[in-house]
């Protein structure tokens, strides 16, 4: 049977467990240090280990009662890592699946991403990362067991084999559990090469398998960062100054300490702290607090201000793409296309707000946080706290959503600060309010587009200007780096059809509004511009949208596989009901490709999503129930930001501030979805954010085709 070779590892260690057993652990590859570029992105040397009997390199356990434990390192935030990730171990090792368990990993440099180099879940990176490396911890271990059944029957390791948790004797039937060999594999020699399974030999990988974080979100022992309790935990809220880039003049707290309960008032790194034994006597105490702010010079910005910036500039990008000589060919065209594409800030908006409990005592520093970047946050430990590495610990709860929000370190900032100042525990927690109005959101951007159309109808040339502010600006002031600056110019730098003159550029352009990473960060914007531009050209070429974006693809063959699936489930070929439209979409992000069809009405102004249909090839599967549900996850978060997502700025500050004025998609408004698994031997993909860039310009042009004007700002407004 075909198997790859794997060589040894060079971190690759194995340690017997207190009490009898296997403990595996491999320093994954790529997860040397990588250059910081603040001290928040600098990665730590290895913690000691806090007990004799743990070793923080460990993924895997095997105890002799045949309980399997597998650490996983990447944040559980619904995306279903804490069920995938076990099964890339699981596959290799043969493992009885009903005995797997999952736990969250420590902090530690052994458990960085491989992508990322650091302890950091985004980027759609958890199977992409470990897709390798933790077959190889499962492959491993699975040698060691047989090694150590081989030497029980006096046989060599290729008499026998595994299955489902038990090492056989090929020619006797004789089988041995993995617990009860356990504790003499822990002694064996590590073993100078293993093999990895093909494709066609799992039993897990591709098989949907239910989530082993499920029964205790159901019953609800699972715990997130808002469970947390300790004893002598305090509860704080912080006050923010509400225009951006504000300061703190000075504060009254004498009728916030007259509250009941509220313990003591202070001034922090990111606002006033109000400090109390519970929850109300904080938020009664916050309420009472009389703050005087320095605004500062961003008192009167407002949205209209910032579009004009962008606009004026637009045209004055650095080039990241030149193909052809677009300029020429625009100059000699008769036939050209032009407009203008703005998108808005937009908020994340998880259904769990920002939180984090700390407690910094003693010389030494513990912090439960529900974190998408346990490494930033262990140096924003030790950074505040002054302690060693060994000294600070992060706990990884459950996180009620992340979307790219948790991997900022403004709530863990506030926790240890504040528990530091008080030298007691203290659970940071925010108000729906605080969320949206200090996000880092989605960056506003304006966009100029311009085509041109040959004799034959075909898009000749493709010109898009892009304006707008640098999520990556805050971490490397001055970089000038403007043109590929991938935080920006993703989903639009990559244009993947056959047009021979293609030009994209980029001026950057900074607000006092911070910025940051949101659920497929550029794509989720540029992909709505240049597939609903690209609507506009067959509109003016008289061609069906379908079938220009299929001959396009003619050199792409994934993007032609998605596009074609979702097509043909649609039913693209077929009118729609009456009074319906349908608008399709195609996009690659994060080694994934998705095609989505959204079938559409409109209805006195407003519009209505019927159905989507949905086609993902995300390469070789772990698990396709999740990818199904990430699917359905990226397509609502994104239905969100196409029908409601707005955030105005107006005196220096967000307008928007629950969910009265921020709506989230509703039950009633939810479609009937379809998503359809390309089966694929390429590489996996991501599945957590390719399923969001398609579904708004799959929406927006089915509002086009319907009304014959194109949708070029959103959130969607007719009439």
């Amino acid at each position: 049977m075909p198997r790859r070779k794997l060589s040894r590892r060079e971190f690759l260690k194995v340690t017997g467990a207190v009490g009898g057993g296997l403990l595996i652990g491999i320093q994954l590859g790529g997860c040397e240090e990588k250059p910081a570029t603040t001290a928040t992105d600098t990665v730590p040397p290895t913690p000691t280990p806090t007990t004799s009997d743990f070793n923080p390199k460990v993924w895997l356990t095997i105890a002799p009662d045949d309980s399997i434990r597998i650490r996983v390192a990447s944040s559980e935030m619904g995306q279903g890592v804490m069920t995938s990730v076990p099964m890339l171990i699981a596959e290799e090792l043969d493992a009885d699946w009903s005995k797997v368990q999952a736990e969250f990993a420590p902090i530690n440099p052994a458990f960085a991403n491989p992508i990322f180099g650091r302890q950091q879940t985004g980027g759609s990176t958890a199977i992409r990362g470990y897709w390798n490396p933790l077959r190889e911890v499962g492959a491993i271990a699975r040698e060691l067991l047989l090694g150590a059944a081989a030497q029980i029957w006096g046989v060599t390791a290729n008499d026998c084999e595994t299955n489902n948790g038990y090492v056989i004797h090929s020619g006797t039937g004789e089988r041995l559990s993995y617990g009860e060999l356990a504790t003499l594999a822990a002694t064996l020699p590590v073993p100078d090469a293993a093999f990895l399974k093909e494709p066609d030999e799992f039993k897990l990988l591709g098989k949907s398998q239910p989530r082993l974080d499920g029964p205790a979100k159901v019953d609800g022992s699972a715990e997130f960062g808002f469970d947390i309790q300790l004893p002598g935990l305090l509860t704080a809220m912080v006050v923010r100054c509400p225009v951006y880039g504000g300061r703190l003049k000075q504060f009254d707290a004498t009728q916030a300490k007259a509250m009941d309960g509220v313990r003591e008032v202070l001034a922090i790194k990111t606002g006033v702290a109000v400090v109390a034994d519970h929850y109300w006597a904080a938020k009664q105490g916050r309420d009472a607090l009389k703050i005087e702010w320095d605004y500062g010079p961003n008192a009167k910005l407002n949205s209209a201000a910032i579009s004009k910036r962008f606009a004026d500039v637009v045209d004055k990008g650095t080039i990241g793409r030149d193909d052809g000589n677009v300029n020429q060919t625009i100059k000699d065209a008769t036939k050209t296309i032009e407009a203008v594409y703005e998108v808005p800030y937009l908020a994340h908006a998880c259904m769990e707000p920002m939180n984090c409990t700390a407690h910094v005592r003693n010389g030494e520093c513990d912090v439960w946080v529900p974190t998408q970047g346990q490494t930033r946050t262990h140096n924003t430990a030790m950074q505040l706290t002054g302690l060693p590495t060994e000294k600070v610990r992060v706990h990884t709860t459950f996180l009620g959503g992340g979307f790219g929000r948790r991997s900022e370190q403004d709530f863990v900032t506030d926790a240890i600060e504040t528990s530091k100042a008080m030298d007691a525990p203290v659970k940071v927690v925010w108000t729906r309010e605080d969320d949206i109005q200090h996000d880092y959101y989605r960056p506003a951007t304006y966009n100029r587009l311009t085509a041109t159309l040959n004799n034959q109808g075909m898009p000749s040339a493709w010109r898009h200007r892009i304006a707008g502010p640098s999520i990556f600006n805050r971490d490397a002031k001055g970089r000038e780096d403007t043109g590929t600056d991938w935080s920006a110019t993703e989903g639009a730098l990559h244009l993947p059809y056959s047009i021979p003159n293609v030009q994209v550029s980029y001026a950057q352009v900074n607000t006092a509004v911070p910025v940051g990473f949101w659920r497929s960060v550029a794509s989720s914007q540029n992909t709505y511009i240049t597939e609903c531009f690209l609507d506009e050209i067959a509109a003016a070429a008289g061609k069906d949208p379908y079938k220009l974006r299929h001959e396009l693809l003619r050199e792409q063959p994934r993007y032609r596989g998605v596009l074609e699936l979702a097509a043909n489930k649609a039913g693209w070929d077929r009118p729609p009901p009456a009074g319906h439209t349908r608008g399709i979409a195609v996009a690659s992000s994060f080694g994934s490709y998705a095609a989505q069809v959204a079938e559409i009405s409109i209805d006195r102004g407003r519009v209505r999503v019927h159905r989507v249909v949905c086609a993902i090839d995300c390469g070789m599967t772990v698990n396709p129930d999740t990818i199904e549900a990430q699917m359905e996850s990226g397509i609502i978060y994104g239905l969100t930001a196409v029908l409601h997502g707005e955030i105005n700025i107006a005196q220096g500050r967000a307008q928007q501030s629950n969910f009265n004025d921020y709506p989230l998609l509703s039950l009633e408004e939810c479609p009937e979805i379809e998503v359809h698994i390309i089966s694929s031997t390429e590489d996996p993909g991501g599945v957590g954010e390719p399923g969001t860039p398609p579904i708004a310009p799959a929406v927006a042009n089915a509002v086009f085709a319907a009304t014959g004007t194109p949708v070029r700002r959103l959130p969607i407004r007719l009439g």
